[in-house]
């Protein structure tokens, strides 16, 4: 039996879809118990000022993640592991053991720096949390999650090895187990610890997702070894490729950490607000945007490797429509059910109705940049794949810069002009709530991120001209169906608002859940009509089981060096 389990976890899986699918169920396991964190989270604090110091902690180490741990990400290691791998397996392992090496060092150096000058940066950062019991509860928080940023940078060093490999289960499995050590921090850690708990919770679960990593890069034999007999040549050739995603990424990772950093000026609750909500939408952006570029990345670096510029644009061109083609149905279905989403998921304890009433406005803003997230995700991976970093990095710069900008100006905006705040309150339905100027925040970000999406796009398009034509069709007719949906869902929920007992936590699910499922087949049925091509291949790679794909030959050697 356990032979048979470490088999079925070691399985190579082959085509985009297969993978795409794998990946996105195991995030939507993950998901689930994100929810589920989430809910233990919103019962026992509700969203106010605990929250806000625990979600705060998490920025300074989130953002050390994404400095040092993005310069051996997946996207920047693949692509010279497939090269090193082609040559010689040995001088894969010395190449692995060098950049091991030299990222350990790294990250653990600068963890400790970062160490005793977190009073400073918690001062600078959120100088509104100046009392000296919380600034020293977020000092000492911020400085336990240090450990996070090492283990998972660690665990995306090897995941960069099993996705080489296609064991897209082992990756796919990690932040499943990283949810779990989180949860149990909330349960059982933080009756003896308190809020200190949570955060001893969220390391555990960091180790985790290393730990399952491990006994796969061992069986293949490329464990790496420390050593100080560092390859100048080796560091510098990822440095240089790695540093434009690096700045990148760290430009969107410093206008969220500077949105963060807003919402600590506004009312209690707000960071906590902020991150429900960012957390909700999250769900369907890992299991659609996430999972597809993750399972397109490998096989877009293989065709350029190969020079095969057509199937490289065919795959970014399937990969594309299905995002599309799911994202923008769930879209409209989280604008509609926002409230009832909410309620189910976080709707307990402490958490109480302006509270729901918030999150559910903010989910709703940021439900409306599900398809750009997804896509900036995509183009990323699909220039990286050709080691095209520059591009990616000026356009998460501009949009980075617009998000901060926007941010502060619509906050301004929104305090000076009742008639934008009444415009906002009433469109989301949170007059008379507190603290609705939360809502320009993931207004702010939805509209820098769907800039960045539009010339990420445009971008593409100039360098494939045929890209954009072949994803038309898909575009109108899932944006039919969506609208369709929408307006199903919304005459749905005042159909059952006059059945069930909406004050209730069964009420509330059946009438979201009611209104979503025949929203669903409505659609279904309107592209069905319009003869999708999508709907099509969905029902084919969901009756071809994914445990029994043909795996990607895991011999290297056919691939030609970038």
């Amino acid at each position: 039996m356990v032979k048979r389990i470490l088999k079925f976890f070691n399985k190579e899986i082959s085509g985009l879809h297969e993978a795409a699918y794998l990946l996105g169920f195991f995030t939507l396991l993950s998901q689930v118990l994100a929810l589920v964190r989430d809910r233990l989270l919103a019962s026992s604090f509700g969203a106010g000022h605990d929250l806000d110091i625990y979600y705060a902690a998490f920025r300074i180490p989130d953002f050390i993640f994404v400095l040092v741990a993005s310069i051996v990400s997946v996207s920047v290691l693949i692509p010279f592991l497939v090269e090193k791998l082609d040559k010689d397996e040995g001088e894969a392992k010395k190449f692995i053991d060098n950049i091991f090496s030299a990222f350990f060092l790294t990250i653990t150096g600068v963890s400790i720096v970062v160490y005793f000058f977190v009073p400073a940066l918690i001062d600078f950062f959120f100088p509104s949390f100046a009392e000296f019991q919380t600034r020293g509860e977020l000092i000492f928080l911020t400085r336990v999650l240090l450990f996070s940023p090492i283990f998972l940078g660690l665990s995306n060093f090897f995941g960069s090895i099993t996705q080489i490999y296609n064991r897209f289960f082992i990756y796919a499995l990690s932040p499943v187990i990283y949810n779990f050590g989180i949860i149990i921090g909330i349960i059982f850690l933080r009756p003896f610890f308190g809020i200190y708990g949570l955060a001893y919770g969220v390391v555990l679960g960091a180790f985790f997702h290393l730990a399952i990593q491990i006994p796969f890069v061992w069986s293949r034999g490329l464990l790496p070894k420390f050593t100080f007999h560092f390859d100048p040549q080796s560091i510098k050739a990822i440095i240089l490729v790695s540093l434009p995603r690096t700045l990148a990424v760290s430009a969107n990772e410093i206008a969220e950490f500077v949105l963060i950093s807003f919402a600590s000026f506004m009312s209690v609750g707000s960071i906590s607000v902020f991150n429900f909500s960012w957390n909700l939408q999250s769900v369907p952006l890992g299991i659609i945007g996430v999972s597809y570029s993750l399972a397109a990345f490998p096989t877009l670096t293989r065709h350029l490797a190969q020079g095969n510029k057509i199937k490289y644009v065919e795959q970014m061109v399937v990969s594309a429509r299905h995002i599309i083609f799911l994202c923008m149905p769930i879209t409209a279905l989280f604008v509609v059910l926002r409230a009832q989403i909410v309620r189910v998921i976080l709707g307990s304890g402490n958490f109480n109705w302006h509270d729901t009433r918030l999150t559910a406005a903010a989910l709703a803003i940021f439900a409306l940049s599900l398809i750009p997230q997804s896509l900036v995700l995509l183009f990323a991976r699909a220039y990286y794949a050709g080691g095209n970093t520059k591009k990616p990095l000026l356009i998460n710069v501009l949009s980075s810069i617009l998000i901060v900008v926007s941010g502060f100006a619509l906050i301004r905006f929104f305090d000076y002009s009742s008639t934008f705040r009444f415009f906002i309150e009433s469109l989301f339905k949170v007059d008379s709530v507190p603290g609705t100027s939360i809502l320009m925040l993931p207004l702010a970000y939805s509209f820098g991120v769907s800039v960045n999406a539009l010339i990420h796009w445009l971008a593409f398009h100039f360098d494939f001209p045929n890209f954009s034509r072949q994803i038309s069709r898909t575009a109108f007719q899932i944006f039919s169906a969506s609208v369709i949906m929408g307006f199903t869902a919304y005459q749905a929920l005042n159909i059952f608002d006059k059945i069930f007992d909406i004050n209730t936590f069964v009420g509330i699910f059946l009438q979201g859940f009611l209104s979503g499922i025949i929203a669903i087949i409505v659609g279904v049925i309107i592209l069905k009509l319009l003869k999708s091509r999508e709907l099509g291949e969905i029902w084919t790679t969901l009756h071809h089981k994914i445990w029994k794909a043909n795996a990607i030959s895991s011999s290297l050697e056919n691939v030609s060096k970038l």
